[in-house]
């Protein structure tokens, strides 16, 4: 069993992330979260957590640590600090700890965040986070996908480098794409946007890698 550190585990994809990967065969999830009264919703499921801030040194939350997926975010409030920065923070740390994979939760539109008209700051910081992970030695995967909603996921997606359209998808969808991204055989440095589609997850990350 590879141990995956989920930074972001207390947020509404975190939380999904996190329980696929308990159920999961390959994968034991490690929570990272913010405050100690986050932690024990997730102990009391035994799942084992970590007390981290993006904002603060991080080098103790990947002792141990096999693999990682980034799916924090400020909301909005922090971008730069949080989004940008924090996600250097930890992908730092990662290269120092020799993590095997960071698998990197970012958004459609963080490839060209100049011809956004709204969240432009927030793709922005996207952006320069990708792009310093890709400039690092670790082996990583970024998915960026389209508006993210609460329906049930239907384990289907449509999957390109570059979709060239809009569309949504479900928080569900999105966390199994992510804990499918860990697998060593799986979207091996790449980038790619995903939306609902009609393709099974790992049929379609097969036929694009």
């Amino acid at each position: 069993m590879e141990n995956i550190l989920v930074a972001g585990a207390n947020g509404t994809t975190g939380k999904k992330i996190v329980t696929l990967l308990k159920s999961s065969q390959y994968f034991e999830p490690v929570a990272m979260v913010r405050k100690k009264e986050q932690q024990e919703q997730f102990e009391k499921n035994d799942i084992r957590t970590v007390l981290g801030d993006l904002e603060k040194d991080l080098s103790h939350t990947v002792e141990n640590i096999d693999k990682v997926i980034f799916a924090a975010g400020s909301g909005g409030k922090k971008v730069i600090e949080v989004d940008q920065e924090g996600a250097k923070n930890l992908i730092d740390v990662s290269k120092q700890a020799n993590i095997k994979k960071f698998v990197m939760l970012s958004s459609m539109g963080a490839d060209n965040p100049d011809k956004a008209s709204d969240l432009k700051e927030y793709l922005k910081a996207k952006h320069n986070a990708d792009e310093y992970l890709k400039s690092t030695n670790l082996m990583y995967a970024i998915v960026r996908p389209g508006s993210l909603t609460n329906d049930t996921g239907t384990g289907k997606i449509e999957l390109q480098n570059k979709l060239n359209k809009q569309g949504s998808i479900t928080r569900d969808d999105v966390a199994q794409t992510l804990v499918r991204s860990l697998h060593d055989d799986a979207a091996i440095n790449r980038t790619f946007e995903i939306i609902q589609g009609n393709t099974l997850i790992g049929k379609a990350m097969d036929a694009n890698s």
